[in-house]
């Protein structure tokens, strides 16, 4: 399916979005945004068949950030705006992902850069391909990072490596970054997709109502106390617990064979 500079697919169980601006290297634009929601809107459509989500780019890029591009363009305008755009375009697309109903996999195929370092990032598992790279671009355009960047970073790096990343303004390589535990796991170029999707369909024959919870846990737990995540963890366990995938894993498990999950 074709939407504005996006690209859905589906196979099997697995959704694939990919960013399809190739002429400026899957640049985002408030066109793709529009895009991406749309895109959105169709895999919620088919909420009850998508179990796991694969987000990736079409040819050489994975994101290089806004496009700034052209005479006209809105991103830049709205910059000037104190990042309006980022509130009506960037932060809905977002929020939209981390509250996603199954497990993300980003497959970085290139270059990940301002706002695409943060589309790659929202990924509950984040793979690479062994050229790629990520770039905190702003400071080049005289900017601070935006789209969660400076909220996710130092979540998984620490303060300081991201501060360096964001100040310098220097391209983090894809096996830099697993050595750091930015990404997950790093292959040979030509082997990225067929990797991703083997990992995204072993998500989505999972339990998808345990799956889900645990990226919300995951999601919280930063902001929580120990008090008020051990809580979390009671209400997501007796969700989860009164699933038929519960039931499924556990006879499985007492018949020593493998589960069959449903995702209900």
């Amino acid at each position: 399916m074709q939407f504005k500079h996006v690209t859905l697919d589906f196979d099997g169980n697995v959704a694939i979005l990919k960013l399809d601006h190739q002429e400026v290297m899957n640049a985002v634009s408030v066109d793709m945004l529009g895009g991406l929601g749309e895109a959105l809107d169709e895999i919620d459509d088919r909420k009850a068949d998508v179990r796991c989500l694969v987000l990736t780019g079409a040819g050489r890029a994975f994101c290089t950030g806004a496009n700034l591009q052209g005479r006209n363009n809105q991103l830049t305008k709205a910059r000037s705006n104190a990042g309006a755009t980022l509130e009506t375009a960037f932060h809905p697309f977002l929020r939209r992902l981390q509250n996603l109903h199954c497990p993300i996999v980003t497959a970085v195929n290139g270059p990940a850069a301002g706002a695409g370092m943060s589309f790659a990032l929202m990924g509950d598992l984040i793979l690479c391909a062994r050229s790629s790279y990520f770039l905190q671009a702003f400071r080049r355009i005289g900017l601070v990072p935006d789209c969660g960047s400076t909220w996710i970073l130092p979540r998984l790096i620490g303060k300081a490596r991201s501060v360096e990343l964001s100040l310098l303004g220097e391209k983090l390589s894809a096996e830099k970054a697993l050595e750091w535990g930015l990404v997950n796991r790093v292959y040979d170029d030509a082997a990225l997709m067929d990797e991703t999707m083997k990992l995204a369909h072993e998500l989505a024959n999972g339990p998808t109502i345990a799956l889900s919870l645990i990226r919300k846990l995951y999601w919280e737990s930063p902001e929580n106390s120990f008090e008020d995540q051990i809580n979390l963890e009671v209400k997501s366990q007796r969700a989860a617990g009164a699933s038929p995938d519960f039931k499924e894993g556990v006879a499985a498990f007492l018949e020593k064979r493998p589960a069959k999950f449903t995702g209900q």
